[in-house]
């Protein structure tokens, strides 16, 4: 979803209003995608290739179903045995190679990978990417330690608002619930700008109800959207 310049306006000039109203800093993040999750396809795949070919024993699977494997000749003598369990394992390995391949290929697409990940680790992801951002961004170094990450992760469908520690002693993380839900009202409607710029409202509130601005309140960093 592009965030047009006009949107990076609004929303460089919503944290600015809220900022001159408190002493704390806000800053809004906005991702694309925090990570490729290259394991998750994986995963499936090597859960298929391991149950499926099973799923195949009760109707009855053979040598047979692989034509050419045994090369249409049968064994009674028991000699053979070896040789018949050694075809029959090629046979399965073969079928779990296919299955492994197959899958991997289709939970490899961008849509259907994000389907199948699961929802908590979505979540850890996208809370250890707004945790990366808030540090690499110098939140945690304010005077007052009252700097407020706004994170939103587009593909991930998930929100974070990270709050420092000289916050968290005055105010509760429920304090945030309203925040985030306009937020992700706002984005599931595409609308992504106005999202931020009602979230930056609500934490402004918060903000300068209990961290006042004080005599010179000098603006410690840079009041932007910034796109990852």
């Amino acid at each position: 979803m592009k965030i047009s310049n006009a949107d990076h306006a609004r929303v460089d000039a919503a944290i600015a209003a809220a900022e001159a109203n408190t002493s704390g800093e806000i800053i809004c993040v906005i991702a694309r995608e925090v990570s490729d999750y290259r394991e998750v396809p994986l995963a499936w795949a090597a859960a298929a290739a391991l149950l499926a070919p099973l799923a195949l024993v009760p109707f009855g699977f053979d040598l047979g179903w692989l034509r050419g494997l045994d090369g249409g000749w049968t064994a009674a003598h028991l000699s053979a045995t070896d040789a018949a369990v050694g075809a029959a394992l090629t046979a399965y390995a073969l079928v779990q190679a296919a299955v492994f391949v197959l899958v991997l290929l289709i939970a490899s697409l961008p849509a259907v990978r994000r389907v199948l990940t699961p929802r908590s680790l979505k979540r850890h992801r996208v809370h250890k990417a707004a945790m990366e951002q808030f540090l690499a961004k110098g939140m945690h170094l304010t005077a007052g330690r009252t700097g407020v990450l706004i994170f939103a992760s587009m593909a991930d469908h998930h929100v974070e608002i990270v709050a420092d520690e000289g916050i968290h002693a005055k105010v509760g993380a429920e304090h945030w619930g309203d925040a985030v839900a306009a937020l992700v009202r706002q984005v599931k409607a595409g609308r992504p700008a106005d999202g931020f710029v009602e979230a930056i409202g609500m934490c402004g509130a918060v903000l300068a109800e209990h961290f006042p601005p004080g005599a010179e309140n000098p603006n410690e960093l840079p009041d932007r959207l910034v796109e990852i």
